[in-house]
């Protein structure tokens, strides 16, 4: 509560647009191949034949479109990256206060950035309440054993006023980083007072950029140095005639500041009136955190592949496109057993589906392209949330969302477009690091394969409370009776210490 201002932020910067995924041959082949052998059985060689034909014409002419569609998408983002980045740095309202907000999201004490003028920022800051402040702390008695001591009135204020001076020094120094163009912050904090429970007031003033970077900031104690930086600085918490802090907490005199009085005139008091209540300031500005501001939707792909099928109804040139038989209806999946192998149907090389399902928490799919070793050759066959796509688009995972009551993330694997260094595909899960929950979390946890044929398979890891990572499932190529073949293993083992055990005992450098 009063070392929050001991914290160090990041300086914004340009954006870095990321670079484009790179794409391959065998996998728009891969693409190609599995929509234009839909339907076609496996004794109808004429029409395979013919298929596969029509499928090598096809993918050079996908390949091209997508990467020149993809290098359109980087040149446009790269524009509105520079733009707003001008926009942020010559102080444009709007971005600077949705900037700043998005920053404050999670903080303690929440802060919103109300204006910009010039290059001065102004910021609401919501305090927390004194009655909500504990009332003991820890303390030992005469003979050395640990108790519990009341606070005084005064140490409790003092508690109070120190949290409030670190949640604001932290809000400044914060707003400071995040917005480059802005010399000042004037910051008013409110809280609900004691005596009447009602809102106001109870700081406000002006801090340069240069006082807060210049000024030391190691100890807790630091925090009150912003009573004595800023610039017309005013508090509720004043020192008496012998040195002591006030015991009562009264509003400050907004008269003079006419935003504030208007603020405040126009502020709902009761959190249930149905309507905006700056008492719920702290509530609202902290939800939604992974979320834009003014946007519901989640953030998607920019780079997300066209799917063969939509890009051949789109094609320009050349014929009209044969419509493909309809694939083949589903069939109820075979459900595996931990160290269960069996061999995948050829069809299933050109385009295998999977999909991760679970509730209870959140987790992560992660796919390893790695030799027989098991190891990856480079961090580029480490596909994960920050690189959802490898071997040139062989593999890629294709996103996250709920549906129903599961939260469902699928990939897709071109088996047949995965270079010949790749003897094995790893499929993992990894539990949010943040939430220090374990697989035991996870309910009705499954993995859903299937292709094109109709062809499925179904495996349910075990909810083991004891690692936080887990090797679901893999696939390896294979001989059988002298040709190629590729298997696949259930298996449901993992790791303690989550996505940084799992990438290091498959190969990947997370130093």
């Amino acid at each position: 509560m009063t070392g929050v201002h001991l914290q160090s932020f990041p300086a914004a910067h340009p954006p870095e647009i990321p670079d484009l995924p790179p794409l391959g041959l065998p996998w728009a082949l891969a693409e190609a191949r599995t929509f234009h052998l839909q339907g076609i059985g496996r004794l109808a060689r004429a029409e395979r034949a013919a298929a596969k034909q029509r499928a090598e014409q096809d993918a050079s002419r996908y390949l091209a479109a997508e990467t020149a569609r993809l290098q359109a998408m980087r040149q446009q983002l790269a524009a509105e990256a520079q733009q707003w980045w001008q926009a942020l740095v010559s102080n444009d309202e709007a971005t600077v206060c949705e900037a700043v907000n998005t920053a404050f999201s999670d903080n303690p004490a929440a802060g919103c950035a109300v204006g910009v003028d010039g290059s001065v920022l102004s910021v609401v800051m919501r305090q927390q309440d004194l009655d909500a402040m504990p009332t003991q702390t820890p303390g030992l008695t005469p003979s050395g054993r640990p108790t519990l001591k009341n606070l005084t009135k005064r140490d409790k204020t003092l508690w109070w006023l120190t949290s409030m001076g670190s949640n604001i020094v932290a809000t400044l120094k914060e707003g400071f980083a995040t917005a480059p163009g802005i010399t000042a912050i004037d910051l008013a904090v409110l809280t609900r007072l004691p005596d009447t429970q009602r809102l106001g007031f109870v700081a406000y003033g002006r801090w340069t950029r240069a006082a807060i970077e210049s000024t030391p900031w190691r100890e807790p104690e630091d925090a009150l140095r912003f009573l004595d930086i800023g610039q017309e600085v005013a508090c509720s918490v004043t020192t008496t005639a012998s040195g002591n802090l006030s015991s009562t907490i009264k509003p400050l005199d907004t008269t003079r500041l006419p935003g504030l009085q208007d603020l405040l005139d126009h502020a709902q008091d009761e959190p249930d009136s149905g309507q905006a209540s700056l008492a719920d300031l702290d509530i609202s500005l902290g939800t939604n955190t992974n979320t834009p501001p003014g946007d519901g939707a989640p953030v998607t792909d920019p780079y997300r592949i066209k799917p063969f099928a939509q890009w051949k109804q789109q094609a320009p040139a050349g014929p009209p496109p044969m419509t493909p038989m309809p694939p083949a209806p589903p069939t109820a999946p075979i459900a595996l057993i931990p160290g269960q192998t069996l061999v995948l149907p050829e069809d299933a090389w050109q385009g295998l589906r999977l999909a991760i399902s679970f509730s209870g928490a959140d987790a992560d799919l992660t796919l390893f392209l790695t030799a027989d070793d098991g190891r990856v050759a480079t961090d580029e066959d480490f596909i994960f949330y920050n690189q959802p796509s490898g071997a040139a688009g062989a593999a890629r995972l294709v996103g996250k969302q709920p549906e129903g009551r599961h939260t469902v993330e699928r990939a897709t694997i071109h088996l047949s477009a995965l270079p010949e260094r790749v003897q094995r595909v790893v499929i993992a899960i990894n539990m949010d690091v943040d939430t220090g929950l374990t697989c035991g979390s996870l309910t009705h946890a499954a993995l859903h394969m299937d292709c094109t044929t109709g062809a499925a398979w179904m495996f349910q890891p075990p909810a083991d409370p004891s690692i936080r990572a887990m090797v679901v499932a893999e696939l390896y190529r294979h001989t059988i009776d002298g040709g190629p073949a590729w298997k696949l293993r259930a298996v449901g083992q993992g790791w303690a210490d989550s996505l940084d055990g799992l990438a290091r005992a498959h190969g990947v450098d997370v130093a």
